[in-house]
């Protein structure tokens, strides 16, 4: 009964998908640049299994038939509607001799189509029916992390590697070809995309595809492998096509074999920083944090600059931790919220909102360095380590006994890529812990005829889950409208600031920004929430570009809770 149920679903369902394969949606379509459509190839499979779900139902089908037609009772329970249930019915009527010879050549050419299948499955997208268990069994658990430039060699021993990052096929990892081929080919990924929906030479489907058909092309099954230390860009992938991603997470978020592709990326990256392939927009911020700890170069004594002006007009003074000053916690500021002049509203905003709440909390100042994310995420690796074991030692010598920030990229990288530290929080969810506990209350809303919507950071959502804080921060401000855009939590829309993106400007037909804020105003808001820095400085950008100024405001969550605090 159960073989029967199935087969009548896997054959409906690859009648399906022969349908999606013959009128294909646009995730399906493959573009010129990336190579040649493989629906033939497809149809093949699929109408191979369809065929071996109906040569099943009329071997069942003969067998029923002759039993009734002979007043034989039948050996099965017999469900109406299934595939062997229709067969039977249509050869009720046919004769026994013919019945015996349909049950036969339903038999041979089962196995004929069985093994053919077989024979196939090897040499096409098909064979993630084989691989894509084995894939999900190796997924990867710690989503904000990177993988390590070589398993098993230890940060202080990098440099005794020769050679960082995949220049050739071979210096991929075993998971990373297994992942190739693993590739169900459903777009899903590109599909969610934000590179690829503004039009940048990306789409992350496609990062498989080529390598897969790079595999089958170079280490064929019979004869020698060819070119096999041809390097990968220039060849397979280009230059712009590795530098549009923006470390969002999207496609990995979406796909449902759970296939790794920013480590994918960040290790070519490692490689072309390696050869010096580094885009000319990019040089001078490396440049910078590697002399000065921030990609402005700003001197490391004007970090703590933002303060001053909370101290004259707010009378807060800010605990200096390199001045010997004392704090339980730390306020971890990072680069862009300390030297952007408006990006230094986030950072008043937090400190007033965590005297608010009774937190004794201070700051590096000229100790902190970069987090790195971007840093790591550009496959700087060593640079990396370097503001790394910076800010480690710094956080350590602190005695601190926790760490906040407002900004999720610094989140991510002290809580999945630092170690030894004490635990780390954002912002958002100080800001519940203190409403719950009373420590800070909440005033009604400013301006009630305002509606908000929450853009979920990449870095804060997608790599961290941290979803309900936010909302539940917003929430509790009484009075407030808040609605959610299409593209929410696990499926929101990068603002296109990650990964360095607020230095390097790739090719692309519009700014994802742009596209972002179209969501909010087809959302009906007219105020975009952000919970981060990058995220910010993208909105109130693409605010102005899109004329809605006066009729759209972007807004830091901190700035919105500390104005009002009662």
């Amino acid at each position: 009964m159960l073989k029967d149920v199935s087969a009548t679903l896997v054959l409906c369902i690859c009648l399906f998908a022969m349908v999606r394969r013959i009128y294909l949606p646009k995730r399906y379509q493959v573009p010129s640049r990336f190579g040649q459509d493989k629906s033939n190839e497809t149809l093949l499979m699929l109408f191979l299994i369809v065929f071996l779900m109906a040569a099943d139902m009329f071997f069942e089908g003969s067998f029923i038939s002759a039993q009734v037609q002979k007043g034989i009772g039948l050996n099965k329970i017999l469900i109406p509607g299934t595939g062997v249930w229709v067969a039977s019915r249509l050869l009720s009527q046919t004769p026994i001799a013919k019945l015996q010879s349909i049950y036969l050549n339903a038999y041979y050419f089962h196995d004929l189509a069985f093994f053919l299948f077989l024979c196939l499955l090897p040499f096409n997208r098909f064979f993630h029916i084989m691989t894509s268990l084995p894939n999900l069994f190796a997924m990867k658990l710690k989503k904000g992390a990177i993988k390590p430039v070589k398993w098993g060699v230890p940060d202080d021993k990098l440099e005794e590697i020769e050679s960082f990052g995949v220049k050739k096929f071979e210096d991929f990892t075993w998971k990373h070809m297994l992942d190739f081929y693993s590739c169900a080919d459903c777009g899903r990924c590109s599909d969610q995309c934000p590179a690829n929906a503004v039009g940048r030479p990306l789409s992350p489907r496609f990062i498989s595809i080529k390598a897969r058909e790079y595999m089958f092309k170079t280490y064929p099954i019979w004869g020698k492998a060819q070119d096999v230390d041809k390097p990968l860009i220039g060849s397979i992938y280009s230059e712009d096509e590795i530098w549009s991603c923006t470390t969002c997470g999207a496609c990995e978020q979406e796909c449902p074999l759970m296939i790794e592709y920013i480590d994918k990326i960040v290790d070519l990256r490692r490689g072309m920083v390696d050869e010096g392939m580094v885009p000319q927009s990019i040089q001078k911020p490396l440049s910078a944090l590697e002399k000065r700890g921030n990609p402005w170069g700003k001197m490391e004594k004007k970090r703590a600059d933002w303060t001053k002006v909370l101290e004259k007009e707010n009378g807060i003074k800010v605990n200096l931790i390199e001045k010997g000053d004392a704090a339980d916690t730390l306020y971890f500021v990072d680069s862009i919220t300390s030297y952007d002049d408006r990006m230094q509203d986030i950072a008043r905003a937090t400190a007033k909102i965590l005297t608010a709440a009774g937190i004794n909390f201070g700051i590096l100042g000229s100790l902190e360095k970069d987090s790195g994310n971007e840093v790591r995420r550009f496959g700087e690796e060593m640079l990396f380590q370097d503001l790394k074991s910076n800010n480690i030692e710094e956080i350590k010598n602190s005695g601190v006994k926790n760490i906040v920030t407002a900004d999720p990229h610094a989140y991510n990288a002290l809580k999945n890529e630092y170690n030894d530290i004490p635990p780390i929080e954002h912002i958002s969810q100080t800001i519940v812990k203190s409403v719950k506990a009373g420590n800070i209350k909440l005033k009604s809303i400013e301006d009630a005829g305002k509606i908000y919507t929450y853009h979920d950071p990449c870095y804060l959502g997608r790599h961290n889950d941290v979803y309900d804080d936010p909302r539940e921060a917003i929430d509790a401000i009484p009075g407030i409208k808040r609605v959610d855009m299409e593209k929410c939590r696990d499926r929101s829309f990068c603002c296109g600031g990650g990964g360095l993106m607020l230095f390097y400007e790739p090719e692309e037909e519009q700014r994802m920004s742009v596209l972002r804020v179209e969501m909010a105003k087809n959302a009906g808001a007219n105020v975009i929430i952000t919970a981060c820095p990058f995220c910010l400085v993208n909105m109130e950008d693409a605010i102005k570009v899109c004329g809605m100024e006066g009729k759209m405001e972007s807004i830091d969550l901190a700035e919105l809770i500390e104005k009002h605090i009662a």
